[in-house]
């Protein structure tokens, strides 16, 4: 079988392999589609501390299933979670899951981008086989995963009622985050966003206003505006850029939360004054991550109607042209959600 690989500094191709088989308590999956993350691109860039395994938004059918295995088929079309806590921690028994140190020892293998793979004992045991809905087509699935961190961050941070939000950067995770505001119940939403494409997606998608941040002055003169000068109660950083979290940190109201969720280069720095941080009692918050039960309401969400996302993967490439799909991605301009479709794929459902 195909499956992707890191073969060096930006570079990603194919690899063959012998399919994996399932062990006692494991499944594997014929894939139908995996989406191409931005830390997927951190990886192939060098930028990403954690770099490895590529792939894991995938969706597919249940090829194999191994001994003692409940619950799962043969056929049943899924999409698996590739990291697991191990929920008995200290770290798991406050609550901070994507930080336990189980956490990002648990994959499937080889990656998501592979024509089949295997899903570990832990992540069948765990609940991170979610069967889907015969409502929510390959598309959707791919996204649920990206999705679920903006709604485990949304549950880090709080959202306050009749909220304004900001979210700076609508590249794919970033419209997903917008959209869960607007199902969510949030007043008013902004963004910032370099692409037309993308922005013209955030507001097919509900967003109030968007702006190109390149325009001097545009994004505080927005918040400005629609906040009656007082500044956001909610900035979401969905870009990796630095300079982007000080703006953040200027549009927020006094006593609000800056969220820190684009993925930061290795390496970044806030400058920032951090005495008026201070005095203006700014909440900075990370969220990294996300974990089954987020990604089950994320499922149940779309299931009933109530998110849609389907039109925000905007190109499906084959695996064998899985250097051309990561090229793609790389270009905002062109592209929102770029999806590596395998063996399982046809389209819709």
């Amino acid at each position: 079988m195909k499956f992707g690989r890191l073969e060096g500094a930006g570079q990603v191709g194919l690899a063959e392999a012998p399919e994996p088989a399932p062990g006692p308590g494991e499944v594997t999956v014929a894939l139908a589609g995996c989406g191409i993350c931005g830390t997927d691109l951190e990886k192939l860039r060098g930028n990403y501390q954690s770099a490895g395994i590529l792939g894991h938004e995938p969706a597919g059918r249940i090829a194999r299933v191994g001994g003692g295995v409940r619950g799962l088929a043969v056929g049943d079309r899924v999409f698996v979670h590739h990291h697991v806590p191990c929920y008995s921690c200290e770290v798991c028994a406050r609550g901070d899951y994507t930080f336990c140190p189980t956490y990002s020892k648990t994959n499937i293998d080889p990656g998501g981008f592979a024509e089949t793979f295997r899903v570990p004992r832990e992540n069948v045991d765990r609940g991170a086989v979610l069967r889907l809905d015969p409502s929510v087509d390959w598309a959707t699935a791919t996204l649920l995963e990206p999705a679920a961190c903006a709604l485990t961050a949304i549950h880090r941070v709080g959202l306050p009622p009749n909220a304004r939000v900001v979210v700076l950067g609508l590249g794919p995770v970033g419209l997903l985050y917008a959209r869960l505001l607007r199902t969510l119940g949030a007043a008013w939403i902004g963004g910032t966003e370099i692409s037309p494409l993308r922005r013209a997606a955030a507001e097919r998608g509900g967003i109030d206003r968007t702006v190109d941040p390149r325009t001097e002055g545009a994004v505080e003169a927005a918040v400005a505006d629609s906040t009656g000068g007082q500044g956001a109660d909610l900035v979401v950083v969905a870009t990796g850029h630095p300079s982007v979290v000080r703006s953040a940190t200027e549009i927020v109201r006094r006593g609000g939360t800056v969220n820190l969720f684009g993925l930061p280069e290795a390496g970044s720095r806030l400058d920032a004054d951090l005495q008026r941080l201070y005095l203006r009692g700014i909440r900075l918050i990370p969220s990294y991550a996300t974990t089954e039960p987020d990604i089950a309401e994320v499922h149940r969400l779309v299931a009933t109607g109530a998110l849609a996302l389907s039109d925000l993967v905007t190109h499906h490439f084959p695996i064998g042209e899985i250097g051309a799909a990561f090229g793609l991605a790389a270009r905002p301009a062109e592209a929102i959600k770029v999806v590596v479709t395998g063996p399982a794929f046809s389209p819709g459902r």
